[in-house]
This record gives C-alpha cells, sequence and structure tokens, in this order.
C-alpha cells in the first residue's frame, strides 16, 4: 500500500471538491497526490508529463480528461451536460448500454473541470471500497514458548 492510499479520504477530496468555486493548481495537484494511483508509479511518461503541461497551461477540462484516461483506463465519459449553471459528467464501463442498465458514476457542479473530477474521485472511492476484503484479516498471536532457531552447520 502506498503513502499516498495511506492518506486518502475519498469523502473529504469529494467535499473539498463540492465546496471549490473553481480549480486551482493546489487542488488539482491534491486530486494527484491523493486519489491517483498511477500516476505517480509512471515517473516522467509522455501522459503525465501531458499532465503537467495542462496544469501549468490552466487547462483543467483537459488535464482531468487526460488523467481520468490515465487513471481508469476501463472507464469512459458517458455524458456531459450542462443544465441550469451546472456541468453533469456520467463516466461508464459500458457507454454503449442504454441509460437505465448502465451503472454509470455522476458529478455535478459549476466548473467543468470540477465536475468532471468529482466523477473521477467517485470512481475511484468505488474502486478503494471494492478491493476491500470482505472478511478482515487477523494475524495469529505469536506463541510465548515459540522461538526460531537456526539449524544450519556451516562448518
Amino acid at each position: 500500500m502506498t503513502a499516498a492510499a495511506l492518506h486518502y479520504d475519498p469523502s473529504s477530496l469529494g467535499e473539498r471538491l463540492h465546496h471549490a468555486q473553481t480549480m486551482t493548481r493546489p487542488l488539482m495537484l491534491e486530486i494527484i497526490d491523493k486519489a491517483c494511483r498511477r500516476f505517480p508509479s509512471l515517473g516522467q511518461s509522455e501522459r503525465t508529463a501531458r499532465v503537467m503541461r495542462l496544469i501549468d497551461a490552466e487547462a483543467w477540462a483537459d488535464a482531468a480528461l487526460v488523467l481520468m484516461e490515465l487513471e481508469l483506463p476501463l472507464w469512459h465519459v458517458r455524458r456531459i451536460a450542462y443544465d441550469e449553471g451546472e456541468w453533469h459528467c456520467a463516466l461508464s464501463r459500458e457507454r454503449e448500454l442504454p441509460d437505465w442498465l448502465d451503472a454509470s458514476t455522476e458529478g455535478c457542479h459549476g466548473d467543468l473541470a470540477i465536475a468532471l473530477l468529482s466523477a473521477f474521485v467517485e470512481v475511484q472511492a468505488r474502486a478503494a471500497e471494492g478491493s476491500r476484503p470482505s472478511v478482515p484479516s487477523v494475524r495469529p498471536a505469536p506463541d510465548a514458548l515459540y522461538e526460531p532457531a537456526a539449524c544450519e552447520n556451516f562448518s
């Protein structure tokens, strides 16, 4: 488990996105630090360099789309819609299915990049929940009389 996964709290990051007015560089870097598992391990590949160039240019929506492509290769943008002052973004694994059959994940916000990243964080949260075992693991207590001993004779 990485250090990022140890301090990742999807609900707090989702709340932070919900309360943000606009996307900022520190907020984008926090999302990358806390919610992205593949981004740090790829080093300076072309995709990670592209995300950083988009962040430097403050192209937040493009950076969010490239980040989703990098982190969630099996997920696709199903729908982006603007309605009554809010962007609604839906991510799906099976975007060819009808809406009523698809289990898409949605995010909404007045800022397009934040709406995209809200859906992204929700997918990452579901993935983190799914990767935990259903039964807690318990390490057996060591026997007080047990002591390891080396039995090789090297002479």
